[in-house]
């Protein structure tokens, strides 16, 4: 017996034991289990199972009666979870989790994914031959959770900085080793926890209720993750940007491509600003984010060597037009209150002796949030997809504005041909808890119907049914050049990141060229296809050494 099918048969057995908790399906059809009668009844039936369960209930779904494997087809396992999630909901319950395994024709069951929509997934392999799916879903007392109040902050800095373990530090209310342990709980790659490096974006998530704050034991537990979004009644996430050189066009991505509320700028005292430092607040700086700057090691240094690195950062900010604001000197109060595109706090910390800790946990309580009008329509850039056995598509983002719910029709695209598809909300998850609703500034996994993983890709936008969207190839937009070896002529072609767009462009400036240092009109033209592109969107451009930041000013250019 194979090490998955052992695994499944105890789940299985175990269900078996708990008896009135477990329910046993081989498949569910809105057609025959959606009918008025049944409905009703099977909604009953699954509210006795919750309740006997003292608020849980097990749902093994491409069983038989008996809790023989037989596995079902994908799109009948998918259409078993909605009609599941549809008595649920009429149950006053919900769906927590789905663990599958796929079943091939010999019987052999192999785990497949934990069945959860967020930001850091765990994908299923498309191409892997299944003959069915077996899956068991985790039902739970209570409507979905609607999200409380929430603010996203993106961290940036030079490697070895710090910026990993003080967030570890935040979410965990736990002191670092002086090794950076606690960066294990962001780094999700094995290669990053043996180097020390962060490579892709990462995420961590903590929160607030009127006790303080609400941390994570163990952020490797998704479990613990769901809790923290449950429990808290102020939430906040980080979007864990990468330090290192060769990675600058991700921690752009990161800065750019989400729609944060805060940036967070970390400085180590040992080291003081560096070159990327000076980059990486540039890009939060075009952005116009407001941003703090944290001193990180405080422990590692004397007191005069913290005190000359915070006059450094101080004469960093004032050469880039913005006021420092010293919270040791001034008060968090201050920081909170003052905080804004031209005031930058500063505040020096330690994740080993958690000195400063206790004020950054009191500002990130405090701050109000900024990003995202909840009013306007419904928009979501797509900063990745996956694919979710039993639930489909995946579409990962910070939703730009507007408010999303479960069942809501959307339109995504553009495509290749500029084309939009018409989709539907199957769920919403955030940091691994499913919510009803989500609004804007939150970082979401949304589950689609209607399109495959393989059609949705970066730098797609969701957008309501009724929209009319217009997408865009080429624009003009007035741009500052901060860094370039020589000039810039037309036909000049660096990476452009607009919102979670990443793409060449060609640029074509009205004077014919631009300088070092210039600020003009040029217009842009993306290489391959277009996307949503608005008035008013920054953006940063990139190649090589060269580095720039842009406006967008119009969008109705003549091809």
């Amino acid at each position: 017996m194979s090490p998955d099918r052992a695994v499944l048969e105890r789940a299985i057995e175990r269900g078996e034991r708990e008896g009135g908790s477990v329910e046993f399906k081989e498949r569910l059809t809105k057609d025959l289990h959606l009918t008025d009668g049944r409905r009703e009844s099977l909604a009953a039936q699954l509210r006795h199972r919750v309740l006997s369960g003292d608020g849980e209930a097990t749902y093994v779904v491409g069983v038989t009666d008996d809790g023989g494997i037989a596995g079902i087809a994908p799109d009948e396992f998918t259409e078993s979870m909605d009609v599941l999630s549809l008595l649920a909901e009429e149950a006053d319950a919900h769906i927590e989790n789905v663990e599958t395994w796929g079943v091939d024709a010999e019987g052999h069951a192999k785990r497949k994914d934990n069945g959860a929509p967020s930001e850091t997934p765990e994908r299923t392999d498309r191409d892997a031959p299944a003959e069915g799916i077996v899956g068991v879903a985790i039902v739970r007392e209570g409507a979905v959770l609607e999200d409380d109040e929430h603010i996203v902050v993106g961290t940036a800095g030079h490697v070895d900085h710090g910026k990993s373990t003080l967030v570890g530090s935040l979410v965990t209310g736990q002191p670092d080793d002086g090794e950076g342990g606690t960066r294990s709980y962001l780094d999700v790659q094995p290669h990053e926890v043996e180097r020390g490096l962060s490579a892709d974006l990462s995420y961590g998530v903590y929160g607030f209720d009127d006790d303080g704050p609400v941390r994570m034991d163990n952020p490797n537990r998704k479990s613990d993750r769901a809790r923290v979004v449950e429990e808290a009644d102020r939430l906040v996430s980080f979007v864990d940007t990468v330090g290192h050189e060769p990675w600058l066009r991700t921690t752009i991505r990161g800065l750019v491509g989400q729609k944060l509320d805060y940036g967070l700028l970390t400085v180590a005292a040992d080291d003081g600003p560096t070159k990327t430092t000076r980059e990486h607040l540039g890009i939060l700086l075009a952005t116009d984010l407001p941003t703090m700057v944290v001193v990180t090691k405080s422990d590692v240094v004397s007191d005069e060597r913290l005190d000359e690195v915070e006059r450094e950062v101080e004469r960093l900010l004032r050469e880039v037009g913005k006021t420092p604001l010293s919270v040791a000197r001034h008060g968090v109060g201050a920081a909170v209150e003052e905080i804004d595109d031209t005031v930058v706090p500063v505040l020096a910390t330690s994740a080993v002796t958690m000195d400063g800790m206790d004020d950054l946990d009191e500002i990130l309580e405090r701050l109000p949030k900024t990003a995202g009008p909840e009013d306007d329509e419904f928009t979501m850039y797509v900063d990745r997809s996956y694919k979710v056995t039993g639930v489909g598509a995946v579409a990962s983002g910070t939703i730009r504005s507007g408010r999303v719910e479960a069942g809501d029709e959307l339109l995504l695209g553009p495509m290749q041909d500029g084309s939009f598809r018409e989709v539907e909300v199957r769920s919403i998850e955030m940091h691994y808890h499913r919510v009803d609703k989500a609004r804007a500034g939150r970082i979401v996994g949304i589950a689609l119907k209607g399109v495959r993983e393989a059609d949705v890709e970066r730098g797609m936008a969701l957008l309501p049914h009724d929209a009319d969207p217009e997408p865009v190839r080429e624009f003009e937009a007035e741009v500052m050049v901060l860094n370039h070896p020589t000039r810039i002529g037309e036909g000049y072609e660096p990476v452009v990141h607009l919102e979670t767009v990443s793409e060449a462009a060609a640029f074509y400036p009205d004077e014919g060229r631009l300088l070092p240092g210039d600020s003009g009109t040029t217009r842009v033209r993306f290489k391959f296809h277009p996307y949503m592109v608005e008035e008013g969107q920054r953006f940063v451009f990139r190649e090589g050494q060269s580095k720039g930041v842009g406006k967008v000013t119009d969008v109705d250019v003549e091809d």
